[in-house]
């Protein structure tokens, strides 16, 4: 997967932000039909109208080889149903046993060798100091934390493979009362109030020392490695930079935006005309949406206060 420019043109179906080519990238799905793209956005501009309404089947994960899945595009660009997907692609993504992997059920045979290699038990710190405990296969240690949208974070161990690390996460949970998941509008609020990386900081520590004891206890060595934030999130990641939440909704109209930084799926960007005052928002919100890409489109007017004072 090359570094690849935004397309300039055609029709779209978005399936989010990806970082599993180590940089933040929107993955398309051409339409009507065709392989998916990796389009790079740190420094382009993103034009683009919202084709239609409703969402679309953001296809399946494949895995390629023992030790690796990859996103394919639904092959009918089908309307989507429930959790995203269309029946089809729904029922043939072996992929979606994962997370049910350590509780018995249904478990096809390329999903038991991928959950049969090394994983990673992580702690990732939001910026309002909300913590989650989570999971990473090994070819997925650094691109699924980059994804996140943390500030900070840590792998707190090694486990021989994914069953094991998936009752170590259940364990923390119940122990220590650590969240699994994290949504979307809550990480983009903290970011828009950020002030101060010192709260994430100290809860992150806190809960690290906390989930090392808890380890110690199950008599499971901690490794406790730091995890390196990308550089594309430097400038949203400093507390001084100002800010304002996007007013529009990223799922209607049309939209032109510059990208200046990018933490997991969430960005700063500058609007055409406007030198001043970078906005937040999250790109996430278009996946399942169809786009039609071009120059020609830009953001409506916005007068807004920056969230920084």
């Amino acid at each position: 997967m090359d570094q690849a420019q935004l397309p300039t043109s055609g029709t779209y179906l978005c399936h989010g932000i990806t970082w599993a080519s180590g940089d933040p990238r929107l993955l398309l799905a051409p339409l009507p039909g065709g392989p998916l793209v990796y389009a790079g956005i740190m420094g382009q501009r993103l034009g683009y109208q919202v084709s239609g309404t409703g969402r679309w089947c953001t296809g399946q994960y494949r895995f390629t080889d023992r030790v690796r899945v990859e996103a394919v595009a639904c092959p009918d660009r089908a309307a989507a149903e429930a959790g995203g997907q269309c029946a089809a692609c729904a029922s043939r993504d072996e992929f979606r046993f994962a997370h049910q992997f350590h509780a018995g059920g249904h478990v096809p045979d390329a999903l038991a060798a991928y959950m049969a290699q090394p994983h990673w038990l992580y702690l990732a710190t939001f910026a309002d100091g909300t913590t989650k405990v989570g999971t990473a296969a090994d070819p997925r240690k650094r691109s699924r934390l980059d994804e996140q949208g943390a500030l900070v974070a840590t792998y707190l161990a090694a486990s021989p493979d994914g069953r094991t690390v998936r009752f170590m996460e259940d364990a923390l949970t119940r122990r220590l009362g650590l969240t699994q998941t994290v949504r979307a509008t809550a990480k983009l609020t903290a970011l828009a109030e950020l002030r101060d990386l010192a709260p994430a900081r100290t809860a992150h520590q806190q809960h690290l020392d906390r989930a090392a004891e808890a380890l110690a206890d199950l008599n499971i060595p901690a490794v406790l490695e730091p995890w390196m934030p990308p550089g594309e999130g430097n400038l949203l990641g400093a507390p001084g930079t100002e800010r304002a939440l996007y007013p529009h909704d990223l799922r209607e109209g049309e939209h032109g935006l510059t990208v200046l930084s990018c933490i997991g799926s969430q960005v700063l960007v500058s609007l055409d005309g406007d030198g001043e005052l970078p906005y937040l928002l999250d790109l996430g919100a278009l996946k399942g949406r169809r786009i039609a890409l071009g120059a020609q489109f830009s953001s409506p007017p916005a007068a807004v206060q920056s969230a920084l004072f």
